[in-house]
C-alpha cells in the first residue's frame, strides 16, 4: 500500500490551528476535577497544550531569525530588533492583565512596606516569584520570554554549526540533573517547570529548517508516529491516574516531547480533511490564545468553579466567557502596539 508523504510544511500551515487546539487543551486542565474520576489521567494531558505552544514558538522563531539573515544591517541592529519584535507581541498583554492581578492582590493588604512595593513592581515587570518562589500563576509568559532571550543565540550557533543542535540532549541531561544532583537541585530546582519544557522549545527551532524547505517524510512512517503517540499517551496517562503526585514531574515531561511531537503531526493529518469552519474555529482560538491564556485561570476559570457546576459545564462556560474577553483584549493591544515604532 502506497502511502502519501506526510509535508512537514504544514506544520506550519495550520500553526494558528494547532495553537487553538492546544490552549483548548489547557483549559481542559486547568479546571478541577476529583482524581477519582475515570477522566482524571487523560485530562491531565491537557497539561501538553503549553509544550505545543513551545514547540510552535520555538519554530516561528527560526522563521523570523532567518529573515534577519538576509539584511544588510549591523548585527547589533538586526537582534535588537528582533528582541523588540517578541517584546511589543508578548509584553503589553501580560502588563495588562499582570497589573489587573498584582495591584488589586498588592492593596488589599493593610500595610505595605518598601520591600511589598518592590515585590509588587517586579511581579509585574518579570513575574519575580516564578523565578524565585516557583509561584504559578501566569508562569507560561515570563518562561517564554526567557527563552526567547536565548534563542537567538542558539539559533546563530545552529545556523553555522549545524552539529550543535545536538545540544538539545545535552538540555534534557540537565534536566535529570536538576533533579537528582542535590547542589543544582537546592539552587534552582524549585522551577523544575521551567527547565523541564526548555528542550522542546529548542526542537522547535531545530526541526524549522526542514518546515521551511517544506521537507517531506516517508508515508509509511505514520505506522511509527501513531505508535510512538500511542505509547507515550497511555504510559502519561496510566501514570496520571495511577501514580499522580508519586513521581517527579520531570520525568512524564521527558514523554511529552515525542508525544507532542506526534500528536502535531497527527493534527495535521486531520486538519487536510477537517471542515474549513472547524479549522477556522481553531485558527481564531489560536490567534488569541496568548490573551487567552493570561486572563481564562484567574478572571473567569475561578469565578465560575464558586458554582459548583461540575467538569463539562465550567469547562464550557469558561471557554465561552472567556473567549470574547480574549479577543477584546487582543484587539485593544493591537491597536496600541500600531502606536509603538
Amino acid at each position: 500500500m502506497n502511502l502519501k508523504n506526510l509535508n512537514l510544511a504544514d506544520i506550519s500551515r495550520f500553526r494558528a490551528e494547532q495553537m487553538g487546539v492546544a490552549m483548548v487543551i489547557v483549559v481542559l486542565f486547568h479546571v478541577a476535577l476529583p482524581r477519582s474520576d475515570a477522566f482524571f489521567g487523560l485530562r491531565r494531558m491537557g497539561n501538553l497544550g503549553v509544550d505545543i505552544f513551545l514547540f510552535l514558538s520555538g519554530m516561528g522563531l527560526w522563521f523570523s531569525w532567518m529573515k534577519t539573515t538576509v539584511s544588510t544591517a549591523p548585527f547589533w541592529k538586526k537582534w535588537k530588533d528582533f528582541y523588540w519584535r517578541r517584546l511589543v507581541r508578548v509584553y503589553p498583554a501580560w502588563l495588562v492583565i499582570a497589573s489587573l492581578y498584582y495591584i488589586p492582590r498588592f492593596m488589599a493588604h493593610e500595610s505595605h512596606t518598601m520591600a511589598q512595593w518592590i515585590d509588587l513592581i517586579l511581579d509585574i515587570a518579570i513575574n519575580w516569584n516564578f523565578w524565585t518562589r516557583d509561584e504559578l500563576t501566569f508562569w507560561y509568559i515570563p518562561a517564554t520570554m526567557m527563552l526567547y532571550v536565548f534563542a537567538p543565540p542558539y539559533m546563530e550557533l545552529i545556523r553555522k554549526h549545524p552539529v550543535y543542535r545536538w545540544l538539545v540532549v545535552g538540555m534534557i541531561m540537565w534536566c535529570v540533573a536538576v533533579q537528582y544532583v542535590t547542589p543544582i537541585h537546592t539552587a534552582v530546582g524549585h522551577i523544575e517547570i521551567f527547565w523541564s519544557r526548555v528542550p522542546i522549545f529548542f526542537l522547535g527551532i531545530n526541526i524549522a529548517e526542514s518546515v521551511r524547505k517544506k521537507e517531506t517524510i516517508d508515508g509509511s512512517a505514520i505506522w511509527l508516529i501513531v505508535f510512538l503517540f500511542t505509547f507515550s499517551l497511555a504510559t502519561c496517562v496510566w501514570l496520571e491516574q495511577m501514580k499522580h503526585g508519586r513521581f517527579p514531574l520531570f520525568l512524564e515531561r521527558m514523554l511529552y516531547i515525542p508525544l507532542t511531537m506526534t500528536f502535531i503531526l497527527l493534527l495535521n493529518e486531520v486538519f487536510l480533511h477537517t471542515p474549513h469552519r472547524i479549522k477556522r474555529a481553531a485558527a481564531f482560538i489560536g490567534t488569541i490564545s496568548l490573551e487567552m491564556y493570561l486572563i481564562h485561570v484567574e478572571f473567569v476559570m475561578r469565578r465560575v468553579e464558586t458554582y459548583h457546576l461540575g467538569y463539562w459545564r465550567t469547562f464550557l462556560i469558561v471557554m465561552a466567557i472567556s473567549i470574547p474577553l480574549a479577543w477584546l483584549l487582543h484587539k485593544a493591544i493591537a491597536k496600541v502596539q500600531k502606536l509603538i515604532p
